[in-house]
């Protein structure tokens, strides 16, 4: 019983030593596959998140209420590219956008990913809940077949405000001389 007690509080003062902005990034999968083991449920996200606003805050929060542990996977700037955005996107550059939302208390570990969609990532960590804005139908979010297959649950969160990074870059450009 003392051995058990004693692992247990090696482990929640592991679990209390500051973290810094650089070790929430971990861009090695299998680094972070150990990372978060043991911390579970497990909660998974992705996206662009070019230029942070108060939707990605507050749905960030929400995700994050879900689980023990949230990981947020960023597409790379090609990855962004291919999605059509538009020529000039990312406005922030990979590193700007993961080191930005390693900030948020929401988020415990922030990764990327270079394909088209994050599944292989989601095969290699198995979230138990995956998370993905209202805009998304459960049907269409990609690994929802993979999570739900192994027990998990899918979630489409609904927008408690109304913000999008391509409208506030429009608004933007509508005001520049």
């Amino acid at each position: 019983m003392h051995s058990l007690c004693a692992a247990v509080d090696a482990h929640a003062a592991e679990l209390d030593q500051a973290i810094t902005l650089e070790e929430k990034i971990i861009n090695d999968w299998d680094e972070l596959a150990a990372r978060v083991k043991g911390q579970r449920p497990l909660v998974f996200t992705n996206g662009v998140f070019d230029i942070l606003h108060r939707g990605h805050v507050q749905y960030l929060h929400e995700a994050r209420a879900q689980g023990a542990c949230l990981v947020l996977a960023v597409n790379s700037d090609d990855s962004v590219r291919r999605l059509g955005k538009g020529a000039d996107r990312p406005i922030n550059a990979l590193g700007d956008r993961q080191g930005v939302l390693a900030g948020l208390a929401s988020v415990d570990f922030v990764t990327m990913f270079s394909a088209d969609t994050p599944l292989q990532l989601i095969a290699k960590i198995r979230p138990e809940i995956l998370v993905k804005g209202g805009d998304w139908p459960v049907e269409k979010i990609v690994g929802a077949t993979e999570v739900q297959g192994w027990g998990g649950r899918v979630l489409s969160i609904p927008f408690q405000h109304q913000r999008s990074t391509s409208n506030l870059l429009q608004r933007i450009r509508e005001r520049l001389p």
